[in-house]
């Protein structure tokens, strides 16, 4: 290895790699959290971005680094790796993590993280020559980068649609939602049929935010229902289905699943999101009932503030968490159950402070659905994507996209500034 230049401190190249990589790691946790709003999030990008430029500032050297850690590589590395070469124009790097796709798990990620994190401008010429290339993970990267980018690849989009990789078709399918491609609404429904499951979601939820009322709905009901579909989709499904769905039948459709195995796992979990996504004013003392249940009590109170906007922590409508600890999945690999507390960042409300609070409400009459105490009107979901945290924002701009199907999806995952630009506030400087 070439001995680094006598201008570059090797430990704190080091360090801005390492930091890079662990920051992108916290943020793919932090995008959709119920406690980080977009100002947060922005300060976590400034120094995800600054440790990018303190990488590439030591060039060779620090490039260098950077692909040593790909001996051993996570999500947080292969992004590293990934920006870096795309900065660089480095056709070699790039072609060794396109290599990596489909072998490495992280690698999908990790690559589409990156071309969404870095500018617009560093992607001028290579999207086209991914979108126009014959091997199936780079027409897949350049139709990630315009998704990501809200540009419009134009006929590629379709063509990628039709190809026989299932990753090149579920990307180009989700991305005809993404962009607003009404064009592309029977593509979405020839595709509700296919053998792949992954597919038929991304095309059902394409032709559901593209207008579709009647297939789509159905083909995503099948699929939150069907026990052969994995947890994680039946999910997504679900809350589609219910933000597509006018209140008082989303609130029969919850009372089914309370009825029936929906989700295998954690039926009355599930049941608890589905109300909050309805935004049907008339479950809010059902929600208070659940926040009983020390199981159940955070997620419960999540549905709660996501329909009456109320904010559990301001208002001093939580409490202390349990001495005792919750049952449920624990990080202990020698138990059955192994996983992170999907709640651990929310508050525990307290039942007795927030009933009390609901009971001085008055919630406005014959709304419909409610978003964050308001109306579920486009201007509701305007306001939610400025101020609200991100796994609010995520269901606004599904619900934006929804009352005006065509329109392009608001990407709550893209860097801040971008966001911030987009959305007419100040960009923050540091």
């Amino acid at each position: 290895m070439p001995l680094p230049s006598p201008s570059i401190i090797p430990a704190v190249v080091s360090q801005h790699v390492e930091e890079a990589a662990s920051l992108r790691n916290l943020r793919s946790v932090l995008v959709r959290a119920p406690h980080v709003k977009l100002l947060q999030l922005g300060r976590l990008d400034e120094r995800i971005a600054a440790h990018l430029d303190g990488v590439s500032v030591a060039g060779q050297a620090g490039a260098e680094m950077v692909q040593a850690t790909l001996e051993q590589p996570g999500v947080g590395q292969l992004f590293v790796a990934a920006a870096g070469a795309i900065e660089r124009r480095d056709s070699a790097q790039l072609s060794q993590l396109l290599g990596l796709v489909g072998v490495v798990d992280d690698a999908e990620r990790a690559l589409a993280s990156a071309v969404g994190f870095v500018a617009a401008d560093g992607l001028r010429g290579l999207t086209p020559q991914w979108l126009g290339s014959k091997t199936a993970v780079e027409q897949w990267l350049g139709v990630t980068a315009c998704a990501l980018h809200g540009v419009d690849p134009g006929q590629a989009l379709q063509q990628a649609a039709s190809l026989s990789d299932t990753r090149v078709r579920v990307r180009a399918l989700r991305t005809a939602g993404d962009l607003g491609r009404i064009d592309m609404l029977q593509t979405c429904l020839r595709h509700l049929s296919d053998s792949d499951a992954t597919v038929r979601h991304a095309a059902a939820r394409s032709a559901l935010l593209l207008g579709d009322r009647g297939a789509a709905p159905r083909a995503l009901e099948d699929m939150a229902f069907a026990s052969a579909v994995p947890a994680a989709l039946s999910r997504a499904a679900l809350q589609l289905l219910v933000l597509a769905t006018d209140p008082p039948s989303a609130r029969a459709l919850v009372r089914e699943m309370l009825n029936g195995p929906l989700d295998r796992r954690q039926p009355l979990r599930v049941a608890i999101e589905a109300t909050g996504w309805s935004g049907e004013v008339c479950a809010v003392p059902w929600l208070i009932e659940q926040m009983e249940d020390p199981v159940h009590a955070r997620v419960a109170g999540e549905a709660f503030s996501l329909i009456t906007g109320a904010d559990l922590t301001l208002l001093d409508l939580d409490r202390k968490p349990p001495d005792e600890p919750v049952a449920g999945p624990s990080e202990n690999p020698e138990d059955d159950e192994v996983a992170l507390d999907a709640d651990e960042s929310l508050s525990w409300p307290d039942p007795a402070r927030v009933r009390a609070w609901w009971a001085l409400q008055t919630p406005p009459a014959d709304a419909g659905r409610l978003l964050l105490g308001a109306p579920a009107t486009a201007e509701t979901c305007e306001r939610a994507l400025r101020e609200a945290a991100q796994s609010q924002r995520a269901a606004a701009a599904i619900l934006r996209l929804l009352l005006e199907p065509g329109r392009v999806l608001f990407n709550i995952a893209a860097p801040a500034w971008r966001q911030q630009h987009a959305l007419g506030l100040p960009v923050r400087v540091s």
